[in-house]
């Protein structure tokens, strides 16, 4: 059994690789190399050259990533190095919970080493020779210092406490790392806008003006409590614009980048804070959450099942049943499941798009909200006529040709 389940940790992976690359390849194939008639409007030819070599870029660092990763996922799993840097470490350490910990760590900065180079190419290369690079050497370096602490700070300890419960619980270790995991990420979402995000950015309280009186008076037409509307400092790391809803009750909040105000009109501000209180109104924070939650609770008892078999841990080499060994098993087993819970949500995410579009329209005015949609998308240079596969698969959000057709019918 043991070599039936590193066979198949092998064919997941190649299989995933392959169907990754085909997704691309169908993407790519579907760009227009000249203008189409859709984009007018929204590019004009110089604009949608610069796009075209902007996605080339992209995609080349991407194929050249991908393809170290693949080489280096398969030399792992062929060589059993998984199982060999357990059986190394295991002489030092001798607590599971620090073994755990510390095997983890080792692998995470492995990873970190390999997607170091490419990380620093696209913020100070592509974005740069693009025009949307606004992060400084220090910027980037703080923010993986900021991230690493992060890590360290939160990651350490919850992840100490989930291991330390697979070892005390047995049986019933999946239901308790289920009510400690999900209560943990309703924190999250109602205090890492609060407590977390201002650790990388300045959010300061939209200043009194005509902008702030729009959207008050809007807020108020729709029954919409606004305590927390700031302005983010997108600029200190990109050009490119976004605004965002996060949190729940009291704690919600609504953040604007600052690149925003700078490109978009006040009715299309306007526009895109109705569209984001639609999520809200619809409740689609909220039913996010809950469906994350109950995704949780299925990986997490099936996880329990796998670990308590040693033949996943003997299959990546290792010389005994290991929590942290088997739990890299588990991961690329749980992989093509992950994936269909992911296309399930996407298409989920996608409808409530529309949804909090619909509303924007009917609550405020569709048109300002495509005249924003269309300016995002010729300033972050975004794609016109993605791969239907692609977007099936990948997209949270539906192409802008499609959200436009729906605001302007």
């Amino acid at each position: 059994m043991t070599y039936t389940i590193y066979l198949t940790l092998i064919i997941i992976t190649v299989v995933s690789f392959l169907f990754g690359k085909w997704l691309d390849y169908l993407n790519d194939k579907a760009k227009s190399p000249e203008l189409p008639k859709e984009a007018e409007g929204i590019y004009d030819e110089e604009r949608y050259k610069t796009w075209l070599a902007y996605d080339k870029a992209n995609k080349r660092v991407g194929v050249l990533s991908s393809s170290i990763g693949i080489i280096i996922s398969l030399s792992l799993l062929v060589f059993g190095i998984f199982g060999w840097l357990d059986v190394q470490i295991r002489p030092y350490i001798s607590n599971p919970i620090l073994l755990a910990l510390a095997y983890f760590a080792v692998l995470g900065i492995g990873s970190s080493i390999i997607s170091f180079p490419f990380s620093v190419y696209r913020t100070f290369v592509i974005e740069e020779r693009f025009g949307f690079n606004k992060t400084t050497v220090k910027t980037f370096i703080l923010d993986m210092i900021k991230g690493t602490a992060l890590a360290i700070v939160i990651g350490g300890p919850l992840s100490a406490l989930i291991i330390w419960l697979f070892y005390e619980l047995g049986e019933w270790f999946w239901l308790i790392a289920w009510i400690v995991v999900s209560g943990f990420s309703l924190f999250m979402t109602m205090f890492a806008a609060s407590w977390i995000m201002p650790l990388f950015n300045k959010f300061t309280p939209l200043e009194d003006g005509e902008l702030r009186t729009m959207i008050e008076d809007y807020c108020d037409k729709v029954g919409f409590k606004l305590n927390n509307l700031f302005v983010m400092d997108g600029s200190k790391r990109s050009s490119k614009s976004n605004a965002f809803f996060s949190g729940l009750g009291p704690k919600k909040k609504i953040a604007l980048y600052d690149t925003l105000m700078e490109t978009q009109s006040n009715e299309e501000i306007v526009a895109i804070l109705a569209h984001e209180i639609g999520h809200y109104k619809k409740k689609h924070t909220l039913q996010s959450l809950v469906l994350s939650i109950l995704q949780t609770g299925v990986m997490l008892y099936l996880l329990g099942l796998f670990l308590r078999m040693p033949e996943f841990s003997l299959a990546l080499g290792a010389g005994e049943m290991s929590f942290h060994v088997g739990i890299i098993a588990f991961g690329i087993i749980f992989s093509p499941i992950s994936t269909v819970i992911g296309i399930g949500m996407n298409m989920l995410s996608r409808k409530n798009e529309f949804e909090a579009d619909a509303f924007a329209r009917e609550t405020y005015s569709g048109e300002p909200l495509a005249s924003a949609l269309k300016t995002l998308t010729a300033e972050n240079l975004g794609n016109l006529k993605p791969h239907p596969w692609y977007v099936f698969v990948h997209y949270s959000h539906p192409p802008v040709l499609k959200r436009l057709e729906r605001l302007i019918r």
